[in-house]
């Protein structure tokens, strides 16, 4: 059954925007709920093979409430967290006020901008880090937003993609499958007062080529040192390389 916040082709990101106005209030609580907490400790993950430092200049692509944002910023990295869901952005930016009031000494270098991941306002090689985790699943042409963290990364800079993977493993798989068909579902009936906002997840994986997708492209964009990190399995997959 086609769930109603999936249309590919042109509504693509309307119908997404619409997704996530919807779960925005409560996208941090569920994120907990259906993860079991572990998407925070493969964020670490994501922010160590980074290896934000003191100086350097990151982006976090569709940074939604702004975990990783947060996390190169207090690394010392000069960030900026770009996202198109001004609802998503309202909460991070609550999130960053919040932290300032409790450490008003030492705020980090973080600005939200609204914009299109696949169509960044940013010249060429401007950025030593470049992240998305859980938003190039997302976006209406994953490959051209694959492109643009390419095109704005300097050589020699990070690109890094956490998200959804498809378990290489039949068995574990299916589990999986099932797991995203017929749980994840009842937190967005619990949480948002309807199941097709997390029923989502499922269909639009069937619709992202995952992590070998992924780490093709950035081989045809001339990256090197390409790995991709299997988390819980495959359930997760972290993507990474290097601008030459």
């Amino acid at each position: 059954m086609q769930n109603a916040y999936y249309e590919p082709g042109e509504k693509r990101a309307e119908r997404v925007g619409d997704l996530f106005a919807t779960i925005a209030p409560r996208y941090d609580l569920i994120n907990d709920l259906q993860s079991f907490g572990l998407h925070r400790l493969w964020k670490r993950r994501l922010l160590g093979l980074a290896a934000p430092a003191p100086g350097r200049l990151a982006l976090d692509l569709c940074c939604g409430t702004g975990d990783v944002a947060l996390g190169l910023a207090a690394r010392g990295c000069r960030t900026v967290g770009l996202d198109f869901s001004e609802p998503m952005l309202t909460v991070a930016r609550g999130r960053l006020a919040r932290l300032q009031a409790g450490a008003p000494s030492s705020p980090p270098d973080l600005r939200w901008q609204q914009g299109d991941a696949t169509a960044l306002p940013f010249p060429d090689a401007s950025f030593d880090i470049v992240t998305v985790s859980y938003g190039l699943r997302n976006l209406t042409d994953w490959g051209k937003g694959l492109s643009e963290m390419w095109r704005v990364a300097r050589p020699g800079g990070r690109l890094l993609v956490l998200d959804f993977g498809k378990p290489d493993n039949a068995i574990w798989r299916a589990g999986y499958y099932a797991y995203l068909r017929t749980l994840v579902p009842l937190f967005g009936r619990l949480f948002c007062g309807d199941s097709q906002t997390h029923a989502y997840i499922y269909t639009s994986l069937l619709h992202y080529p995952a992590q070998h997708g992924v780490a093709a492209r950035m081989q045809e964009l001339g990256c090197r040192a390409i790995g991709i990190v299997p988390l819980l399995g495959g359930v997760m997959t972290l993507n990474h390389g290097i601008k030459e």
